[in-house]
């Protein structure tokens, strides 16, 4: 294996390793289908970077590849320990600094640049803005987010379906007697686990386009703390994948969780949700606009870079590309 050059960044606490070097090439016309024609080479790419000692049970990161037209700056293929998702919103608000801070796409020093990027549920947006050529925040911009179902019975519990670039559960945290809270972790985990595992297959998680995006990817358990003067206060948790756990306030589960408010008449435009993570961290989200698919949803936050990287597979390692343990 060839050596693997990465840049890392965080948004909201939750990690995301950019590859931009290394990688086998991905056959496929347009970014949705290369995500399901990933060749095993570059899977064994993913696991050495996912997995230990090199990444951890709640790593995330991407490979970039091209977008399906010269529209887009460039397209992108989420991970994580169990594969390969089809929306990442804190990734794209990361992708957003990482295109403007590496001269990806040419940026003002001061106002916004729009950064165009092509991933598997479409294609989405980040506004970078800048001050004296420093990013001081990125503006993500989603595909259409809608109400797929709701009071759904699922682990004893009663949950709502959304989508917002995927498929999200969203249950009170207090439903399983638990508060989104460091303390209940373990339980959390357990939550998301639960429901999703009692929703799969079902038909009410279907696309109604697309069947590859499909299927209940993660359980968001949250905290309603009630209304500001601007909007609502929530607080969540969003269980991913195998119990992969999301750091930030997870940004295509924000825009489901705008689109449940919307429909619940708490999130009309002009009005701001305030969505905390279970480490303390924020991200503000907006309705910008309507289609007849649904909202369009815009989430703000920040991405700080943490690092340049270079990984390598020493043919002598009998651990080989890793190992996970949750």
């Amino acid at each position: 294996m060839d050596t693997i050059t990465a840049t890392d960044y965080h948004t909201a606490g939750e990690p995301f390793r950019i590859v931009t070097g290394g990688v086998p090439p991905i056959p496929g016309t347009t970014v949705a289908a290369r995500r399901i024609s990933v060749p095993p080479a570059v899977d064994a790419v993913r696991r050495l970077l996912c997995h230990e000692p090199r990444g951890h049970a709640d790593m995330y990161g991407c490979f970039l590849v091209p977008p399906d037209d010269e529209a887009a700056d460039l397209g992108v293929l989420f991970w994580h320990k169990d594969g390969y998702s089809t929306a990442c919103g804190h990734g794209t608000i990361a992708l957003g600094a990482w295109a403007v801070e590496s001269g990806r796409v040419p940026a003002k020093p001061d106002g916004e640049t729009v950064v165009t990027i092509d991933v598997p549920s479409g294609r989405v947006t980040a506004r970078v803005r800048c001050a004296g050529g420093v990013v001081q925040g990125v503006a993500f911009r989603n595909v259409p987010s809608y109400v797929l179902a709701r009071d759904v019975p699922a682990a004893g519990v009663r949950v709502d379906l959304a989508y917002g670039g995927a498929v999200y559960a969203s249950v009170p945290a207090s439903a399983f007697g638990l508060a989104v809270e460091p303390r209940h972790y373990p339980g959390l985990i357990a939550a998301g686990r639960a429901v999703k595992a009692a929703l799969a297959g079902s038909d009410l998680a279907r696309h109604p386009t697309d069947e590859r995006l499909s299927g209940v990817y993660g359980t968001i358990l949250y905290d309603d703390l009630g209304d500001r003067p601007d909007g609502p206060h929530q607080r969540n948790v969003t269980v991913f994948a195998d119990g992969e756990v999301d750091r930030s306030p997870c940004g295509s589960g924000t825009c489901a969780r705008v689109a449940l408010l919307f429909a619940d008449g708490r999130l009309m435009p002009g009005r701001v949700l305030r969505h905390d993570s279970i480490v303390g961290s924020s991200f503000t989200a907006r309705v910008a606009g309507q289609r007849p698919e649904g909202v369009i949803c815009e989430v703000d936050g920040t991405a700080y870079r943490t690092g340049e990287h270079r990984f390598v597979l020493d043919p002598r390692d009998d651990l080989g590309t890793g190992f996970v343990l949750r």
